[in-house]
């Protein structure tokens, strides 16, 4: 129940400090920085040495890859269908196809299922970092104003630049050359400020100005990001005979709302920012409540 009322009171406190002024408008960069330089990579050195590694691990990998490539086929179709130009496709795939598995995964897994289960979480959290940062990446390329192919050097300058996905290398790497329990305290303190930090980050993000103009979109992604993308994990688990925590985890992060870096490389690339921002927050409204349904539908299947 603590972790129920911990999610309220940041997001609330992030929205009331943003709507009274009382917070710099640009606070949410420096709290990102915290949790992206330090937070998360402790994150992955607390979990990621215990993981018990087995071919059913993959399932993780293989369900955020899934997710990423079904949106870029959903959303290829409806915009065809709806005669949306490639910046308007390339929103709604971008802000469809990669799920905020750590900023709200992470509180969310550790309120119904339990902090231990949050190995399983990293793993589909590097993954979507994975494919946000290429498939992502180019997405955002060809629908915004520099057009023309992604180079493979600037796909791995994003990746080895990036603190988390340093963390989660450099955790598994160095948990089979040396002891790292002596340090466990430290990751330990460390990690334990994500999950609050983080909240009260998307409280500080959240926006819904001008959202029923763009009705038709929004309610487009939701049911990709919310509905379809965890069938298709759960169906594949099923297909698969795959069960237990490992398989409830990765269709659990499946179900949650987009990333909120998804709205800086709309930005960055020139895409619909206000349409990927108003996904964001929806989804992230939104996604409380059919998180709770989806918790209840892979209990009962599993």
């Amino acid at each position: 129940m603590i972790n129920f009322v911990l999610i309220i009171i940041c997001i609330a406190a992030g929205m009331i400090f943003k709507s009274t002024k009382t917070i710099h408008p640009d606070a949410h960069k420096g709290i990102n920085t915290w949790i992206i330089y330090l937070g998360l990579p402790a994150v992955s050195f607390k979990y990621l040495p215990k993981v018990e590694w087995s071919q059913e691990m993959l399932f993780p990998v293989l369900s955020t890859v899934l997710i990423a490539f079904g949106s870029w086929a959903f959303m290829l179709m409806y915009s065809k269908l709806k005669n949306y130009s490639p910046r308007s496709g390339s929103s709604l795939e971008l802000a469809s196809g990669y799920s905020n598995t750590s900023f709200i995964g992470f509180p969310l897994i550790a309120a119904f299922y339990g902090e231990q289960y949050l190995s399983i979480a990293i793993i589909c959290d590097q993954t979507m970092f994975f494919m946000l940062s290429t498939m992502g990446i180019i997405a955002a390329v060809k629908g915004g104003s520099r057009s023309g192919k992604v180079s493979a050097t600037f796909i791995l300058k994003r990746l080895f630049t990036f603190p988390p996905f340093l963390g989660c290398i450099s955790a598994l790497i160095l948990s089979q050359l040396i002891d790292l329990d002596f340090a466990l305290p430290l990751f330990d303190k460390l990690a334990a400020t994500v999950i609050p930090l983080a909240l009260f980050s998307v409280g500080l993000q959240l926006k819904f100005n001008g959202w029923k103009k763009l009705i038709p979109q929004i309610s487009t992604s939701l049911v990709y990001k919310l509905v379809l993308a965890p069938i298709l994990i759960l169906l594949m688990a099923l297909i698969f005979g795959i069960k237990g925590d490992i398989a409830k985890i990765s269709i659990f992060e499946a179900a949650m709302p987009t990333v909120v870096t998804a709205s800086i490389i709309a930005e960055q690339f020139r895409l619909n920012t206000k349409l990927v921002n108003l996904i964001i927050g929806i989804s992230i409204l939104v996604g409380f409540f059919t998180s709770a349904i989806w918790f209840q539908v892979i209990e009962l299947i599993f």
